[in-house]
């Protein structure tokens, strides 16, 4: 086969990317090569299945390519940083995980000399455009070409296609679509195609295995989580720990309602045991050992950069500029939170940090004061007033 015919196709191994991959290797004469990127979603069984599955679409080669180290230093760390939660409730789950799916699978296709790349979102959702503007940002030259999205394929259209391909397939379509990563699983089903049904429990992959409490202690140097139960290892295999942990209590689950790229309302069911604790427990830690001005500064800048995350704008250097803003102010962010764990919920309990700014030597608040006199506390206020009393007298 040419070169001038080799393309890269986003393969995850589900319907959508299966019908790509036979009707652009057979019908269109592309010499295929699939790529799945890895960032926390697939166990190796998982992996050897979506590899086995790639061949008998006809690809000519498959490739899985590990993230997961990448796609926590670049894009987890700093949600983390700014405790990002969209709309006060979405960890940015899957939207995150497609950003660097999305720049790991261009990259490939540059460095194999592909002149065209394809991936199988339909016309109607977030990921066309994540996937699209990082193709287009980093490789311009690169065709992109999405066949479910040209053709408005419906499910039963691609399996009877596959079918007449000569594809055994038993696709069946699943009662709810799961998307696991590091930092959480979506959960979308028809109750989350309306407004007022919520997921059932037998929805989320996991259900409730422990009864009563278990205390955990999280410990943060400088924003990361480096340590549970003062054992030591990397943020990312922690993320993974605690959420075996958590999710034994069915804890981190909710539905999202927001606002996709495209304009119409959307919503999905997750579950983000390790990602809904870390950040409650690291905003905890925040607001002990930050100031007043930093966490005013923080919150406002942190939604702009999950905004900008979920919308696909992550190569806009504005996004740089942002994280370093967010990892200068985790300089102090460092000590033990203390996590309960509780059928369905959790409780944070407290802080230890050397750091904790309720330990200077000035008082304590609404008890005693060490640091001024009643005086100076007198006319501190009276100046403090102005302003109020300056309006209100000029407009009566």
């Amino acid at each position: 086969m040419k070169n001038s015919k080799k393309l890269v196709l986003a393969y995850s191994g589900g319907l959508d990317t299966s019908y790509c991959a036979v009707h652009l290797s057979t019908e269109k004469g592309f010499e295929v090569h699939a790529v799945s990127v890895n960032t926390g979603g697939f166990s190796q069984i998982e992996m050897d299945s979506i590899q086995n599955k790639a061949y008998k679409m006809g690809v000519t080669s498959y490739t899985n390519i590990d993230a997961l180290a990448t796609y926590y230093n670049k894009v987890v760390k700093y949600l983390i940083y700014g405790n990002v939660l969209k709309n006060n409730t979405y960890p940015l789950s899957v939207s995150a995980e497609r950003i660097i799916q999305a720049i790991e699978i261009i990259e490939y296709a540059k460095s194999i000399e592909a002149k065209y790349i394809a991936h199988g979102s339909t016309g109607a959702g977030n990921d066309q455009v994540r996937f699209d503007l990082i193709f287009q940002t980093l490789a311009p030259e690169i065709q992109i070409i999405t066949p479910i999205r040209d053709k408005a394929l419906s499910r039963q259209e691609e399996i009877d296609y596959l079918v007449k391909n000569g594809i055994d397939t038993s696709w069946q379509k699943a009662k709810y679509s799961i998307n696991k990563g590091l930092w959480g699983t979506s959960v979308g089903g028809e109750e989350t195609l309306t407004s007022n049904k919520p997921l059932p429990e037998s929805a989320y992959p996991s259900q409730l295995q422990k009864e009563g409490q278990e205390k955990v202690t999280l410990s943060f140097s400088k924003g990361e989580l480096v340590a549970i139960n003062e054992n030591k290892n990397s943020p990312a295999t922690n993320i993974k720990t605690l959420n075996d942990l958590a999710s034994a209590f069915a804890i981190g689950r909710d539905i999202h309602v927001g606002d996709t790229i495209v304009g119409i309302k959307g919503r999905v069911g997750f579950e983000a045991a390790a990602a809904t604790i870390i950040i409650k427990a690291h905003h905890l830690l925040e607001k002990h050992t930050l100031t007043k001005w930093q966490l005013q500064h923080k919150d406002y800048m942190a939604n702009w950069y999950g905004t900008h995350l979920h919308e696909g704008l992550y190569l806009d250097p504005v996004m740089r500029d942002m994280e370093a803003f967010l990892e200068n102010s985790q300089k102090q962010v460092s000590g033990d939170v203390i996590v309960t764990l509780k059928p369905y919920h959790f409780s944070l309990d407290g802080i230890t940090s050397k750091h904790d700014l309720m330990n200077a030597d000035f008082g304590s608040y609404g008890e005693i004061n060490k640091g001024w006199t009643a005086d100076e506390a007198k006319g501190f206020i009276k100046i403090y007033a102005n302003q109020g009393k300056i309006y209100n007298q000029v407009n009566n």
